[in-house]
């Protein structure tokens, strides 16, 4: 699917403020250069023109009018995915879907909310607290609903309660004909027809643009706590994750970071966690009883797979400052590292091949002289590598070192990206890992989107 695109012209900026009001279109340079990368390392790029819709058939509009007149148009939540997945690398409209932020309805009963796709899931959970309920996917940053759909973001508590994906269950869509689709329902159990909801989730917009989501909501936990386990080896550590996984504990997060990134943390933060790899663990549970329960019997499971030290705690400001050296890992690592931008890497494997993979990024790390810190979810087998560079050189190696992480997942069974999407940085690894599957994703991109004009450069291969 070559890319050859029409230019935005006065005239179609002209169109489009017809289309939409003056007030929801703009060709401001510095508006544009705010949204033209997202806090990945990949090149900023400008669009010609931003556009802010505010209803799924204004957005279906643009849409269409985008595809009859073969301008490249990319989506925009709020640019904190990582893998340049919102950059518009071909100029054209940036579609901002930033003012379509209402909560439509909030479903007690059910533990539902239906919200419009620039919500951000932080503002979200602010108004469920007082009902007792929440949104329980975190992916770190400020992230919209729309893009947590369209990456399928995950972060530490999938573990538990799933990925965006698990707990999506109905979805509006925007098509490039101009048509506003409905998939799914609000049913909990669905069995009707193709699973076309799970079709446009994590496709980051190549097929289509999510204007509304249903989502599943679950019961603020009563009781939380956390503990943190070091090991001598990253195998004993990792060998723990098994262990902890296989023995019935209910653990709501089990993260895992390097001795690196400990020293790190200690250093910034002035904590005396050991500088070993280490295991960070998250609890929720009914009551008390319970909870102390699962801190006893992960104790156990920890010192009998060979745990160093062990240290739990069910008081909130201990296990909010614990929690905060890995909720800030990477602004932690931007601290020591001023004035150096990151890449972060993002493979998964099958947990039995965590450390055979962990193992290989550190030895990797040693061989390119690369400084870089591990750090991953552990309890579903993703890893990242935090890695600092200065210039275009550093860069280089960078991605050279992603490549290899990546080819040796593969090679373990595993996959390019767990969760921050394929973007611009995955796409050259995607005919490896899906094989003849992909001309089956390229037949789907063009009976949804003929002139492959949605986020054009993202997910599939260009040669395709």
């Amino acid at each position: 699917m070559p890319f050859d695109f029409a230019t935005v012209t006065p005239a179609i900026v002209d169109e489009l403020a017809a289309m939409l009001g003056s007030h929801a279109v703009s060709a401001d340079a510095a508006q544009r250069d705010q949204r033209s990368h997202d806090v990945s390392g990949h090149h900023a790029r400008a669009a010609d023109v931003i556009a802010w819709p505010q209803t799924a058939e204004q957005v279906a509009q643009v849409l269409k009018f985008a595809s009859d007149r073969r301008i490249a148009v990319t989506p925009w939540g709020a640019g904190t995915s990582v893998e340049g997945n919102p950059i518009p690398v071909h100029g054209g409209i940036l579609l901002s879907l930033e003012r379509m932020n209402r909560i439509v309805a909030i479903h007690a009963d059910d533990m539902q909310a239906t919200v419009e796709a620039g919500v951000k899931y932080r503002d979200l959970n602010r108004q469920l607290e007082p009902r007792g309920l929440f949104f329980p996917v975190d992916p770190g940053g400020d992230a919209t609903l729309g893009g947590m759909l369209a990456n399928n973001a995950a972060g530490p508590k999938a573990l538990k309660y799933g990925a965006t994906k698990d707990n999506a269950l109905a979805i509006e869509v925007a098509l490039c004909d101009g048509r506003v689709i409905r998939c799914g329902s609000r049913s909990i159990k669905q069995s009707s027809g193709y699973d076309l909801l799970h079709l446009f989730v994590g496709s980051e917009g190549t097929l289509g643009v999510i204007t509304q989501v249903t989502i599943k909501l679950a019961p603020l936990p009563r009781c939380v706590s956390a503990a943190v386990a070091s090991f001598g080896s990253v195998v004993d550590a990792i060998q723990c994750v098994i262990a902890l996984k296989r023995s019935g504990l209910d653990i709501a997060a089990l993260e895992f970071m390097d001795a690196g990134q400990v020293r790190m943390i200690n250093q910034v933060e002035g904590m005396t966690l050991d500088a070993r790899p280490t295991l960070f663990m998250e609890f929720h549970a009914p009551n008390a009883q319970a909870l102390e329960a699962e801190l006893a019997l992960a104790g156990m499971v920890c010192r009998e797979q060979g745990a160093v030290s062990v240290r739990a705690t069910a008081d909130p400001a201990e296990r909010q400052r614990l929690w905060f050296a890995r909720h800030n890992a990477y602004t932690i690592a931007t601290r020591v590292h001023a004035g150096e931008r990151f890449l972060t890497t993002d493979a998964a494997v099958p947990i039995s091949a965590l450390a055979a993979l962990i193992e290989f990024a550190q030895a990797e790390l040693a061989q390119r002289s690369l400084a870089g810190y591990l750090l991953g979810h552990a309890g579903d087998g993703n890893v990242h590598v935090l890695l600092p560079y200065r210039d275009e050189a550093g860069y280089a190696a960078a991605q050279a070192f992603n490549d290899a992480l990546v080819e040796k997942a593969l090679n373990l069974g595993g996959t390019c990206t767990g969760e921050h999407g394929v973007g611009l940085g995955k796409v050259k690894f995607m005919r490896q890992e899906h094989g003849d599957a992909l001309d089956v994703m390229l037949a789907l991109r063009r009976l949804l989107d003929s002139n492959g004009v949605l986020n054009p450069g993202k997910v599939l291969p260009v040669e395709l």
